[in-house]
């Protein structure tokens, strides 16, 4: 595939990310806004979306939205095109945790998982990537997980859905060689927010302090760190452990 002239946008960049009313989509969303994107905030909850827009350094707008909904994906980049004209980045973040042995699961909570972590992703994606290549330009910046690139026992459909990741980011990546449109994985480990439960900030800072756990701005660090990479360079995988995780 041949390379399109980029579009350098002439003004902020244009920035959409999913799950962004808590824990890494909103640090991510925080991390943008503090460099001077226009971030557009969507998750479930009208209100958290509200309320994390609200507490960004810079503009932003919220598109209340589940992304396991059938068409999601396409209704918020195109409401995200519609208000802004483009997209530059995308962090596909949405997702839900599940952990226990599988046959006492229920399966609503097993279908639930899988069009959230993957499906929902996908959508995203699918719906971004067009524009993004008649720009020539964009980056696309997919959370998956440390469970991702190992099986762990304790959660299995969970890691199933972060490999799944894992393989559509490096097919899609070879996809869009010659494009100018970046995609790209962050994997962390035990990230100390609601996800795991976590609300407390004794607690996180404990669980830092024992390098048994992360903040979610650790996270955003290194999505921030992906994203400045210059445009010749992809990070396609970034793993990141608290420092005493035994895995």
């Amino acid at each position: 595939m041949t390379t399109a002239p980029a579009e350098e946008p002439t003004g902020p960049r244009v920035a959409l990310v999913t799950g962004a009313s808590s824990g890494i989509g909103l640090a991510i969303a925080r991390s943008l806004s503090q460099a001077g994107a226009h971030v557009v905030l969507t998750a479930r909850s009208a209100d958290r979306l509200e309320a994390a827009a609200a507490g960004l350094p810079g503009p932003s707008a919220v598109l209340p939205a589940d992304v396991s909904e059938p068409g999601a994906g396409a209704r918020i980049v195109e409401a995200t095109l519609a208000r802004h004209g483009r997209l530059d980045v995308l962090v596909a973040n949405a997702g839900v945790y599940l952990q226990g042995d599988v046959w006492e699961n229920e399966a609503g909570q097993l279908e639930r998982l899988i069009s959230t972590n993957v499906t929902g992703v996908l959508g995203a994606v699918h719906a971004a990537l067009p524009g993004m290549i008649a720009q020539g330009a964009g980056d696309v910046v997919v959370t998956s997980s440390v469970s991702g690139h190992q099986a762990i026992p304790w959660e299995p459909v969970y890691s199933a859905s972060k490999h799944a990741l894992q393989a559509f980011v490096h097919g899609v990546r070879q996809q869009l060689v010659g494009t100018g449109v970046r995609i790209m994985s962050v994997a962390p480990g035990v990230v100390l927010n609601d996800l795991w439960a976590v609300a407390d900030e004794d607690q996180v800072a404990d669980g830092v302090t024992a390098g048994t756990g992360m903040r979610s701005e650790d996270v955003a660090d290194a999505v921030e760190f992906m994203l400045s990479r210059p445009r010749h360079v992809t990070v396609r995988d970034l793993v990141l452990l608290p420092t005493n995780q035994p895995i």
